[in-house]
């Protein structure tokens, strides 16, 4: 089911005669439970013409590095693949993804995109429609509902979000069927470049190779299914109580999956309700109120990648703390090379390096002591975004920013004051402790400094 709320118009251009109907496919990387490629072959069907599925493959990403690109390659190998099962061609454009959207509409009678939230993405959109002669149909798919569907404003925690959330959530928790297309496109002859070979891929543009793939994870909608499966088989049952332990393993690791759209929310959504697991609803406060205020954070807060994004409150009792004495200070090059006093942050910094991916919670953690660690609020706020984009594999999207400005407050309420945090929610190497056995931890991925990191007292004990 496509609900039209899913549906926006671009530009007001009517349906013209064309050779065929064109899917430019950027944010949503996948061929199973994507609402656009539905919608598109629907028209497609509908006015009897071949399906085109394009992809832009630009090399100027901001902040993407090889790990980024290999996994999405490896995902999008899939999807030409998927795509030609179905008879439906895929060209890939070594270009930026609007001029090869506005090169190959000139002979579409109309075209259909998906949704991406962030600045650049929306540029992009922008861009194409103003420059393309026929309709541009922008169709959402990658949250369970709709961004401007659940609320006409940016939110100011999970809380007002959850109630407008769960209200509408019934009518869009339906299953979407995948249909056939009436022509096979899959034979046509395009300029397209060659993405069967992800190393030959790779070795064609030009984009930072400082940041190597991981071993870790394989991109595709097949692996994220597999983890889901996974994941509710061994896990869900106790996600609840072992989800911030990060020795326990109990996390779905299907965020950066979710990031490059290579699987559907709402495909995870209905296979975890049909669990019938104790697990379900813990996940999905995550999956669906926490997501999707993500979204509708870095949809309507055009400041959501700097400090100036963060509430009101948050501002100003950081800049009020902001000449407090700091215990310890370090440079940029020595948060990311993990030389710190804090076996736990270092452990955690190396996790992120490693393995392209940090526990949650430990993320937190993180965040808070590059705040504290940092001779200003703002300049903690790009040292955070600059480590989390460059080497995570969900960085660098709404989770990831919405991840960020959480530890300077956003999506919080104010604590107790105390130094250099003001009102700002304060974590501590104690409180990790309290919360779940962290030498291990600390262990596993900072052998060379295994020692627990000084903490005083005093510090620990004042509460928000």
């Amino acid at each position: 089911m496509i609900q039209e709320e899913r549906v926006k118009a671009l530009n007001r251009h009517s349906l013209r005669k064309g050779d065929y109907v064109l899917y430019w496919m950027q944010a949503s990387q996948r061929t199973e439970c994507n609402h656009a490629l539905e919608y598109a072959i629907r028209r497609a069907n509908e006015h009897k013409k071949p399906l085109i599925v394009y992809f832009g493959l630009t090399d100027t990403y901001p902040e993407a590095n090889e790990r980024h690109y290999c996994f999405m390659l490896e995902g999008l190998r899939e999807v030409s693949l998927s795509l030609k099962d179905r008879g439906i061609a895929m060209v890939v454009r070594h270009d930026s993804p609007e001029h090869g959207a506005v090169a190959l509409a000139r002979k579409a009678s109309l075209v259909v995109c998906d949704l991406g939230y962030l600045k650049i993405q929306k540029q992009w959109r922008q861009n194409a429609a103003e420059r393309i002669g026929c309709p541009l149909l922008q169709v959402e798919s990658d949250v369970v509902v709709p961004v401007e569907t659940v609320s006409d404003r940016e939110e100011y925690s999970a809380a007002t979000i959850r109630r407008k959330l769960h209200r509408i959530l019934p009518v869009y928790l339906k299953p979407l069927e995948g249909q056939a297309t009436l022509i096979d496109s899959s034979k046509l002859i395009f300029d397209s470049y060659d993405i069967m070979s992800t190393r030959t891929a790779l070795s064609g543009i030009t984009i930072d190779q400082s940041v190597k793939p991981v071993h870790g994870f394989r991109g595709g909608t097949r692996e994220a299914k597999e983890r889901l499966e996974d994941f509710i088989n061994r896990k869900l049952d106790s996600y609840e109580s072992l989800r911030n332990d990060p020795n326990a393993n109990s996390l779905s690791n299907l965020s950066p999956y979710l990031h490059f759209g290579q699987i559907s929310p709402l495909y995870i959504a209905l296979k975890i309700i049909k669990s019938n697991s104790p697990g379900i609803d813990t996940f999905l406060e995550e999956l669906l109120v926490r997501r999707e205020l993500s979204m509708n954070f870095v949809h309507y807060n055009p400041h959501y990648d700097s400090f100036d994004g963060l509430p009101a409150w948050a501002k100003r009792t950081l800049c009020e703390h902001r000449d407090d004495h700091r215990a310890f200070e370090y440079s940029l090059e020595e948060l990311e090379n993990a030389k710190t006093h804090d076996s736990y942050w270092n452990a955690a910094q190396k996790e992120m390096v490693t393995t392209g991916k940090m526990h949650g919670y430990m993320r937190m953690y993180w965040g808070k002591k590059i705040l504290e660690w940092s001779a200003d609020p703002e300049e903690a706020y790009k040292r955070a975004l600059y480590l989390n984009n460059k080497y995570e594999l969900d960085g660098r999207d709404p989770n990831g920013f919405a991840g960020v400005a959480w530890c300077f407050g956003k999506h919080d309420r104010p604590w107790g004051s105390r130094p250099i945090f003001g009102n700002v929610r304060y974590m501590s190497a104690n409180g990790l402790r309290r919360k779940f056995d962290v030498d291990p931890y600390a262990l596993k991925y900072q052998s060379d400094n295994p020692q627990s990191p000084p903490e005083t007292n005093a510090e620990d004990n004042v509460k928000g």
